[in-house]
């Protein structure tokens, strides 16, 4: 079955990125990936701005906090604030454990809270779970 949604990361350090990368292959998880390094150009990807093609959806976002230009919670807020993009699925991946941060995700409606101390197998569950929407989660149309 093809994949039906696309994960757009936005995470700034390489090494947790490629984490990512590496547990969708060795989950052989087919679902197309995009890495933004901020969230401006996350922005971007979404609204198809700044030279960018507009992200398909339907998308889940995978998110850190910590990220020049633009952090994690002033993404969330925006992202919120935009009629086109305001239903978008986000789980945040940091390694924030403040209770501010988990806080004010959660009043952006994140779907989930992740600390990468415990990434190694919490992200391959996450990713399973993400490869499960493809056969029982119903995505809103695309606006």
């Amino acid at each position: 079955m093809p994949s039906l949604f696309h994960i757009l990361h936005i995470e700034d350090d390489e090494v947790d990125a490629e984490m990512v990368v590496r547990a969708l292959r060795t989950h052989r998880l087919d679902t197309p990936y995009t890495l933004a390094r901020d969230g401006v150009e996350a922005r971007s990807l979404l609204r198809g701005q700044d030279g960018h093609p507009r992200l398909s959806q339907p998308y889940v976002i995978l998110m850190d906090i910590n990220l020049p230009r633009m952090n994690g919670i002033e993404f969330l807020h925006v992202l919120r604030q935009d009629a086109d993009l305001e239903r978008s699925i986000v789980f945040v991946l940091t390694t924030s454990n403040r209770d501010e941060d988990k806080v004010a995700t959660y009043n952006e409606q994140i779907a989930g809270y992740i600390l990468k101390a415990k990434a190694g197998e919490d992200v391959r569950r996450v990713l399973r779970l993400l490869d499960s929407y493809n056969y029982c989660v119903e995505f809103p149309p695309e606006v």
